[in-house]
């Protein structure tokens, strides 16, 4: 067998494998298309998506599934038109459905034009992907990506889970802006010599990005510096990357099972509580720690970060009011429980009192409080005609606020009611109350004032009945 008719049939091979796996279709062709009746492409038209656009045309056409190719214009180059054209008529050939989407880069003055890029293009291909139902993107991720991934993490100083490299399928749900999709590198154990054999082979016309060339980018530095100096003295270096990025991956799942454990016993409602972390040692509170940002999809702080809150959390006074900022939350500590909190703008406590008619609305949002107050058909609230003719407002509390929750029960300060509830002193200023004239109905957090509930008006049993629960949440909950 020839190296070019051997590349075919192991790009082939790997391809359908990989696929089949994804959707346990191994047994027979047919289970894969109820899995996926459609799949997609990122088709850039270089030489690593021209190849995997020939394979999944015939992967397609053998599966009888149908085959979308998606590409993005991002209107840096100078050729980007004539990509864009290329690659409609090269989709022409293979019998997939192009389509594509030109977008502008976002705030490439703060993250750089690669990282700008990268995150526009996938957002990009999520909303293609979302647009035609496709549940299954394919990328051309190959061997010496994975190389190239790996040795820029480990140049960042990357735990095990930046070594681990790219997985071969993952949700990606942030990257791509659509929690349905799932993203596949169905040839990322092939190399890229083996890719440029098959194209060879197959005659493949593809383009040539210049800016591939470019090594002010520094993956391209990588690549054009750094990796053949490698090739040179360590020969088939980028399958020993691989190979030590699967070692990582089988790491990082067993950090992840021990970090599952590990938060289970130190949760407390939403919360972690302080007391069960003490009882871990150091590199399990920072495993849970990065774990429970994980799940909240939030970024991974850096060590000497992790550790300056590691310390505060475990060693500040028990009273103290502790707020440690991370760039997409706060992370707080309250009656020895750790919160996450969103980082909310700065609420203007001189706000003015908004009046308002009810009209029998379901939801009321309200802006300048940064929430919405519901209205619920319940056996306990007030009455529904009644509240209609009400002039209603909304508005902060000033202090002195006094609500009864029940008959018998005492009427007690807004205050004490916020401590007896244990609702944190930080949340306390973003829950508004409401008001019909000056009599409070309503405080978010605590609930409804029981004298206003007894106010009835004539008329037939079943208007006297209907009953309306008010219910506050937060715009940022």
């Amino acid at each position: 067998m020839s190296a070019t008719s051997g590349a075919k049939f192991t790009l082939q091979q790997e391809l359908t494998q990989a696929l089949q796996a994804l959707a346990s279709a191994g047994r027979d062709a047919a289970a894969f298309a109820t899995s996926f009746p459609a799949i997609a492409v990122a088709y850039s038209g270089g030489l690593d998506s021209s190849v995997l656009l020939h394979l999944a045309a015939a992967f397609a056409r053998e599966q009888g599934v149908r085959l979308f190719a998606f590409h993005i214009h991002h209107g840096i180059s100078v050729n980007a038109d004539t990509w864009q054209a290329h690659c409609r008529q090269q989709c022409e050939q293979v019998g997939a459905v192009f389509d594509t989407r030109n977008i502008a880069l976002k705030d490439f003055d703060k993250s750089g034009v690669e990282e700008a890029a990268r995150i526009g293009r996938y957002h990009a291909l999520g909303e293609l992907c979302r647009e035609h139902g496709i549940a299954l993107l394919l990328t051309a991720h190959h061997q010496d990506d994975q190389a190239e991934t790996i040795l820029l993490q480990l140049l960042r100083g990357s735990g095990v889970a930046g070594m681990s490299g790219m997985d071969q399928a993952n949700a990606a749900a942030n990257l791509l802006g659509n929690d349905q999709l799932l993203l596949a590198r169905p040839l990322l154990n092939a190399s890229r010599a083996t890719l440029e054999h098959y194209a060879a082979a197959q005659s493949l016309s593809f383009v040539d990005d210049e800016s591939n060339n470019d090594t002010r980018y520094v993956r391209n530095a990588l690549r054009h510096r750094i990796m053949p100096a490698l090739a040179e003295l360590f020969p088939g270096f980028q399958e020993r990357f691989t190979r030590s990025a699967s070692h990582a991956q089988s790491a990082q799942r067993l950090l992840v099972t021990l970090a599952r454990q590990d938060l289970a016993a130190c949760l407390d409602g939403e919360y972690l509580s302080v007391p069960a972390l003490r009882k871990l040692d150091i590199d399990r509170i920072d495993n849970l720690l990065r774990h429970w940002f994980a799940l909240r999809n939030l970024r991974m702080p850096s060590s000497a970060w992790l550790l300056e809150l590691r310390t505060q959390l475990l060693e500040a006074k028990t009273d103290a009011q502790l707020c440690v900022t991370h760039p997409d939350c706060h992370i707080r500590r309250y009656r020895e429980r750790v919160f996450l909190t969103p980082r909310r703008p700065a609420f203007d406590e001189h706000t003015e009192p908004l009046e308002f008619v009810w009209r029998g609305e379901e939801r009321l949002h309200f802006p300048q409080f940064a929430g919405s107050l519901f209205f619920d058909a319940e056996e306990v609230g007030f009455n529904a005609a009644w509240l209609r003719g009400q002039h209603l407002s909304v508005r902060l509390r000033s202090g002195g606020e006094r609500v009864k929750l029940a008959w018998n029960r005492p009427t007690k300060s807004v205050k004490y009611h916020y401590q007896a509830m244990d609702i944190p002193a930080w949340e306390r200023p973003y829950l508004p109350m409401v008001f019909a004239g000056e009599q409070i109905l309503y405080a978010a957090g605590i609930g409804m004032d029981c004298h206003a509930q007894r106010e009835t008006i004539a008329g037939d049993s079943a208007t006297q009945d209907a009953r309306i629960a008010l219910r506050w949440q937060a715009d940022l909950s």
